[in-house]
């Protein structure tokens, strides 16, 4: 293990596909680091990327994720870091090929090993599946899958760690998934580094705990943070690093001379973050109870964990499956002083007036006043008689009439010389037409999930 005695250093380089594209490379660059993760992707993700798959078959995965590898894959490669992402989305093996062509051009052929993990799309198995039994009901609902069958746009499931060791254990230095957990990109390296047992509830637990705390990125750096923000440099500012021992322990840091900032404050944020039931923390490898953390201040920029306790895994993986939901598009139109308010009520009692009069009906139209308290709702009270402006945003959405939803972005523009007076603001022109996709969660049986690990010499 390269580490030594400072434990494994597992850096967290990407919360989403979108976000800063400099943080994976100022991980690399800025310090020493025995792990990149990269987590790309979010339920609504998987159908776009579905979508663009559908329209070219080369395509599916985080185009962005390329780029960045050409960037740091000599660096990766020369200095023993190995980088694990979840970038491959519902094609990992058109991302591996483009990947392995980046180690290519780059000079590192027979030098690169590139994994990838396949076998969580489900798509062309669905109906395979619905006739063997597995109902794919809705977690919450308890709805059958029929109900949106013909409008499903993409099905996975959320595999856990072992596909990465076995990548890992074959050598890649690069390890390309589409959905996994993402706090198994993060526990995956502590366990293949440790030797953990696949029984080890509670060291596996302390993993999951440590991918939360590395799946949204800066966010538990101070990046989204309601303490002390003045104060945090978000120019260049540092993504966490895990760094793991061996007994389950870990430390949460960053590289020295990067912004932002590591406090218990800033940590607890982050493991609060979309929280259910803190008792049961469900992953495919481990069930941990995050009411059993103990986070201690040990130095600046440095959060020790330690007290994590765990249960056994459950015999089901959770799935995550998108469908179309209908139709929706939404409408901006600023208005300034004298009256900002009410002109914007104005134009807002006008549109709705107009789409009534063509006899279209909505499942539902909405309406905010930015500037007048909307962040805030019923907390803000009433809205000054002076404010300087008032942006009107209302949107609309139907289950199925594309044209109607159409009709209502044609709607707007006329407010310009046909509404209120001093409107302005109408940048970017008319609103589009945009498709809803809905999330489907449901659970499927592991033994029905087979991953396929291949690591290929570039």
């Amino acid at each position: 293990m390269s580490a030594g005695a400072r434990g494994v250093r597992i850096a967290s380089g990407q919360g989403f596909w979108g976000d800063w594209l400099e943080a994976p490379v100022r991980q690399v660059e800025a310090g020493p680091i025995d792990y990149l993760v990269m987590d790309y992707l979010a339920e609504v993700t998987m159908s776009i990327l579905q979508k663009q798959r559908s329209r070219d078959r080369s395509q599916g995965y985080a185009r962005d994720f390329v780029p960045l590898m050409g960037r740091i894959l000599a660096t990766c490669i020369d200095e023993g870091v190995r980088v694990i992402a979840n970038a491959g989305g519902v094609n990992p093996l058109s991302c591996r090929d483009s990947v392995v062509q980046v180690a290519r051009d780059a000079g590192y052929a027979g030098r690169a090993c590139i994994g990838v993990i396949t076998g969580d799309d489900l798509m062309d198995r669905l109906d395979e599946l619905l006739v063997q039994g597995v109902g794919l009901r809705n977690m919450e609902t308890g709805e059958p899958l029929e109900a949106v069958r013909d409008r499903i746009e993409s099905a996975n499931a959320y595999l856990g760690a072992a596909p990465m060791i076995e990548a890992l254990r074959q050598g890649a230095d690069v390890v390309i998934a589409g959905r996994t957990t993402d706090t198994a990109l993060t526990y995956a390296p502590m366990m293949f580094e440790h030797g953990w047992a696949s029984d080890e509830w509670d060291k596996l637990a302390a993993g999951v705990v440590a991918g939360h705390i590395n799946e949204c990125g800066a966010q538990a750096t101070g990046g989204n943070t309601g303490v002390d923000w003045e104060s945090i440099d978000y120019s260049d500012i540092g993504y966490p690093i895990i760094e793991s021992y061996a007994d389950g322990e870990f430390v949460v840091t960053k590289h020295e001379g990067l912004g932002g900032r590591v406090t218990v404050a800033t940590v607890t944020e982050q493991l609060v973050y979309e929280m259910g039931d803190p008792s049961e923390y469900i992953t495919p490898d481990c069930v941990a109870d995050f009411r059993t953390i103990q986070l201690e201040h040990q130095s600046d920029d440095r959060v020790r964990v330690h007290g994590v306790r765990g249960g056994p895994a459950t015999d089901q993986l959770k799935v995550s499956i998108s469908y179309l939901a209908g139709y929706k598009a939404i409408g901006r139109m600023t208005y300034s002083w004298p009256d900002a308010y009410e002109k914007a009520r104005a134009a807002d009692r006008t549109i709705r007036a107009r789409l009534d009069r063509l006899g279209l009906r909505f499942d539902e139209i909405y309406t905010e006043y930015l500037g007048a308290g909307a962040c805030h709702g019923p907390l803000a009270g009433p809205p000054r008689a002076d404010l300087p402006e008032v942006e009107l945003r209302i949107g609309v959405k139907h289950s199925s009439d594309r044209a109607a939803v159409d009709r209502f972005t044609r709607e707007i523009a006329a407010l310009i010389l046909a509404g209120p007076p001093t409107a302005t603001g109408f940048g970017g022109g008319r609103p589009r037409v945009q498709e809803m996709v809905a999330y489907w969660p449901a659970l499927i049986p592991k033994t029905r999930v087979q991953p396929r690990v291949e690591v290929e010499v570039a």
